[in-house]
């Protein structure tokens, strides 16, 4: 009874170390470790990819599947697209939407940062989310747990801390319902391309965080 208890006592203090560590080790990229050692980027998708091992996940658990797509992007869709309407009117409001909609009618400027965002989709639900959840019991907590992680790792910017924190809590949530990050990239590099243009450049400072946040000059 007693080594049954600690089995799953260690089932879930386990991948709650690493839900914690991981976003950590990506901060301690942004902020050091990309100006004293480079290549260390390379650590990052050899920790992805020995975890997904390691824990014996599937392409269904991680989020690659297309069988619920449409299914998927019906949920994720009824959910983003007030966020999207959000920020387009806050872009009518500061004079920025015409921008946003060239980036999004741009297919190598668009497709480009898709690539980005899927990766941060790997990261953050892939991994990070999927770790909470089999830690947590309440998957609103982790969707929160993982949406405040998100925001801290675009620390100090102003624009992407809020937005941030939101959108990764419900890209978190919407994970856990339907385990889809497809349908969740093509939002998120929306919504980020929006975000982008609709609001000032001298107050998201090209989207930088970590030092690069200060680092940034307008011409």
């Amino acid at each position: 009874m007693i080594s049954s208890t600690m089995a799953v006592t260690s089932s879930r203090r386990l991948p709650l170390i690493e839900a914690f560590a991981f976003p950590a080790f990506v901060a301690w990229f942004i902020w050091q470790l990309q100006d004293a050692s480079p290549y260390s980027w390379i650590l990052l998708p050899i920790w992805l990819i020995a975890s997904f091992a390691l824990n014996k996940d599937t392409p269904q658990s991680l989020g690659w599947r297309v069988d619920n797509f449409w299914s998927a992007t019906k949920r994720a869709s009824a959910v983003f697209i007030p966020c999207a309407l959000a920020i387009l009117v806050t872009g009518f409001l500061l004079d920025g939407v015409q921008h946003a909609f060239y980036q999004l009618l741009n297919p190598e400027r668009f497709l480009g940062y898709m690539s980005f965002c899927l990766l941060q989709q790997v990261a953050l639900n892939s991994l990070v989310t999927n770790r909470l959840l089999a830690a947590m019991d309440s998957p609103l907590r982790a969707s929160l747990i993982s949406g405040l992680f998100f925001a801290l790792l675009h620390w100090p910017n102003p624009v992407l801390v809020p937005l941030t924190f939101v959108g990764g809590a419900l890209m978190a949530w919407l994970f856990w319902k339907d385990r889809n990050i497809l349908t969740l990239t093509i939002w998120q590099t929306i919504l980020g391309t929006l975000a982008w243009k609709a609001f000032p450049i001298a107050w998201h400072h090209s989207m930088r965080v970590g030092p690069g946040y200060y680092n940034f000059h307008l011409h």
